[in-house]
């Protein structure tokens, strides 16, 4: 047997080993020519021990329709993360309770991102078809627990529900585009695993608002109406989805690291929790967050030594430290800082500047359609080149152009700019999740391919948490500062100043004199976030820089060609 990615590449030494054989002594039985333990050409030993079993080759048309369903559980995981931006507030109207605004979406996104990290290695004893089936289920359950809620707390639930059920749905649908397609091919699969999720993403929230202005059912219905295609979806999974688990000689309880299991989801439900809830649920002082966050962290040592002597850890440390996934992780999490910074100051920049919420949606549709194209785009040049490195700084050198082009805007900025900026988001961002995501894999063997495919998508979570929550900080400290220094001699500047802070509208019916060095604050602020997004992005291109190239293979064995 080779190993998962050929011979001689020296970084892997130590990272990936030879592809184990088996010995036993000869007997009568032995055949004279060969080596009767050996695995057969499906199967190859892991450098865990786990013997993994290659899918069998499929037909085009049921490759398309195995994969086609599992993106209609991608595409619903989308547009429940993004509905709650258009029903989170007739939602906490109805229960009467504003602290419910914010917990709608933490809600799900510290559940979608704690199960993300655990998804490869369960998936990896359990099988594919079974995790997936359980994913739609958790979806649909929490969906319809939304739906039915009489109270806040039952809302919640259902959030937290749905979110375990979406990040699964997200997850195991990419480690099976790994399973079923050549690394040669699966930028292109990846791609359009990316337009169904950007298509989600960008439908959300005008589906959630239509739904909720036009139905006698108002917001429920939203989410009711994607129970059915979730509870469809996991009855086509269960028949058409068949990879095999791996296969061990241990006991099934022994194969699970409840201990890192446990740390995993410690950590990332505190870091999220201290991160999400302080500036928007709580003040940064609040004991929540001083006592969260530090919480995290000690967590996260625990966790790292743990997985560095566990037997069979839910990620394996050693991994992190290979160079090439190392750069990736980084990159992922520096770019989904980056994007997420933007994509939600950039709609409050047009909003401050008069435009309707509506006009400022519009003018950021240039993002989705930009990842798109940029996925399958590079998911092809891939497939043609089989190389990736340049391609990947290429892609994150188009994010920095976007964000660079966001630091000229100011008020009198023509509307040409932020489309063009949101198309280079758009474009830099998609194409940089399917390298990036290729690398990973190319740089690991079949056995591990899963779990650090989990890895990014938890980098990408913290990421994004991460950068709202700077873009918050800075962007709140210099609106605040510069107001002060403008009006705060005035008469009544403090709550005027509070209001201008709290409330967009105020800008309708500012004092007389304020508005020019109000606006002028404002943008300041916002030139501020598009500062430290362009020194964020500037690590990110060094750290795209840093990965090496890995051969792409054409066959799922991973053998040369």
């Amino acid at each position: 047997m080779t190993t998962a990615n050929g011979a001689g590449d020296p970084e892997r030494d130590g990272v990936i080993a030879a592809q184990q054989q088996p010995s036993t002594p000869n007997d009568e039985t032995t055949p004279l020519l060969g080596n009767a333990q050996q695995p057969q050409p499906q199967q190859q030993v892991g450098t865990d021990g786990e013997v993994v079993v290659l899918a069998d080759s499929m037909s085009t048309t049921r490759l398309v329709l195995t994969l086609g369903t599992t993106y209609v559980g991608v595409f619903l995981g989308a547009v429940d993360a993004s509905i709650i931006a258009t029903l989170s507030a007739p939602i906490s109207s109805e229960f009467q309770s504003l602290s419910l605004l914010s917990w709608l979406a933490t809600a799900y996104l510290i559940a979608n991102a704690a199960c993300q990290p655990l998804s490869g290695r369960l998936t990896d004893i359990f099988g594919r078809s079974a995790g997936l089936v359980f994913s739609n289920l958790m979806f649909a359950a929490g969906n319809l627990i939304c739906g039915l809620a009489q109270s806040e707390g039952t809302v919640i639930f259902g959030r937290v529900i749905a979110g375990i059920g979406g990040g699964g749905l997200m997850t195991i649908s990419s480690f099976l585009g790994s399973d079923l397609v050549p690394l040669r091919k699966r930028g292109v699969v990846q791609g359009i695993g990316n337009i169904a999720y950007g298509t989600g993403a960008m439908l959300g929230g005008v589906f959630g608002g239509l739904l909720n202005d036009t139905s006698a059912w108002g917001w429920r219905l939203a989410f009711l109406v994607q129970v059915p295609f979730t509870l469809v979806s996991a009855v086509l999974v269960y028949y058409l989805v068949n990879v095999p688990p791996k296969i061990s000689n241990k006991s099934l309880v022994s194969r699970i690291d409840f201990t890192g299991s446990f740390l995993t989801v410690a950590f990332i439900v505190l870091l999220l929790l201290g991160l999400n809830a302080g500036g928007n649920v709580v003040p940064w002082t609040h004991p929540l967050v001083l006592v969260s966050i530090p919480l995290s962290l000690a967590t996260l040592v625990a966790f790292v030594w743990w997985e560095a002597h566990a037997a069979q850890p839910i990620i394996p440390v050693r991994l992190l430290m290979h160079r090439t996934i190392a750069a990736a992780c980084v990159t992922n999490l520096l770019c989904t800082m980056v994007v997420l910074m933007t994509m939600f100051y950039v709609p409050l920049y047009l909003q401050v500047l008069g435009y309707s919420t509506t006009q400022a949606g519009l003018r950021i549709l240039a993002s989705p359609l930009g990842v798109s194209f940029a996925s399958v785009g590079s998911g092809y040049i891939m497939k043609r080149t089989g190389r990736y490195v340049g391609l990947g700084i290429v892609l994150v050198a188009m994010l920095a152009s976007g964000v660079a082009l966001l630091t000229t805007m100011d008020e009198s900025s023509p509307n040409w700019v932020t489309f063009v900026s949101m198309a280079l988001h758009g474009a830099g961002y998609g194409g940089m999740l399917t390298v990036t995501l290729l690398a990973c894999i190319a740089a690991v063997d079949h056995s591990h391919q899963a779990v650090v495919t989990s890895a990014t998508y938890a980098f990408r979570s913290v990421g994004g948490t991460l950068g709202i929550a700077v873009a918050s900080a800075v962007y709140q400290n210099i609106l605040k500062a510069r107001l002060w220094e403008r009006f705060g001699h005035l008469p009544g500047a403090a709550e005027e100043i509070a209001r201008i802070r709290d409330d967009l509208s105020e800008l309708q019916r500012l004092p007389e004199g304020w508005h020019d060095g109000v606006i002028r604050s404002f943008m300041e602020a916002f030139r501020g976030v598009w500062l430290t997004s362009l020194g964020l992005i500037t690590m990110a291109l060094i750290c795209v820089s840093l990965m090496r190239q890995h051969k792409l293979h054409s066959n799922l064995a991973r053998q040369d060609d």
